[in-house]
């Protein structure tokens, strides 16, 4: 991981909370003081269990997934195509503690990390960060709960509708071993639904 020299993705990330709520020039100062641009290289983590975890990251380019080991296994928990926030599971009622969350760059990724101690400090002075949060939160909340919906369709082809369904990004960027995973079946599985409905989408444009 090194540091960005530019400072497009510091400005993105303030375009993005502008959308959410006006920002005073206090806040914007802070986080362009305060919050750090960092390039990941493709396949290289942002953040590993041997990491305290202490920050979020604001994606400005790339493709970023979650995983979690289950022994040998890795099991993709999410996606992130960017332009949204990501983190590791962290309990708010204990201090930093080392993530059990992998978050594994796909690509050459750009991102803006701020640490939990900026967030903290722009509650404590500046108002607009309790709208933005409430915000925040509930763009998190929704996906968490596609995403509890998505794992508990019962069937695998179910579940790939779904996701397609509900996906608008370019999904040939990600290795299809990790969807599957994500999806929670196996490649031979995907591979066949998939093959089954670019037949079927074939049949219906004939």
């Amino acid at each position: 991981m090194i540091r960005s020299l530019r400072n497009d993705a510091v400005n993105l990330l303030l375009k993005y909370l502008e959308k959410l709520q006006p920002l005073s020039e206090g806040f914007i100062k802070a986080v362009e003081t305060n919050a750090v641009p960092l390039t990941v290289k493709k396949s290289k983590f942002i953040l590993s269990p041997l990491e305290i975890n202490e920050s979020v990251f604001f994606v400005t380019k790339g493709i970023v997934r979650g995983f979690v080991k289950d022994e040998e296994r890795d099991i993709t928990t999410w996606i992130s195509f960017g332009n949204e926030f990501i983190g590791a599971i962290h309990n708010p009622n204990l201090e930093a503690q080392p993530s059990i969350e992998y978050l594994q760059a796909l690509e050459e990724t750009e991102l803006v990390e701020m640490s939990n101690e900026l967030i903290h400090r722009l509650y404590a002075y500046y108002p607009e960060t309790n709208i933005i949060g409430r915000k925040i939160l509930a763009i998190q909340y929704y996906e968490a709960s596609e995403r509890s919906i998505l794992a508990r369709i019962p069937s695998a082809e179910g579940r790939f509708e779904r996701f397609m369904l509900n996906s608008s990004h370019n999904l040939n960027l990600v290795p299809l071993r990790y969807i599957a995973s994500y999806l929670g079946m196996r490649l031979e599985t995907l591979s066949r639904i998939r093959n089954k409905a670019a037949r079927e989408k074939s049949i219906c444009m004939a």
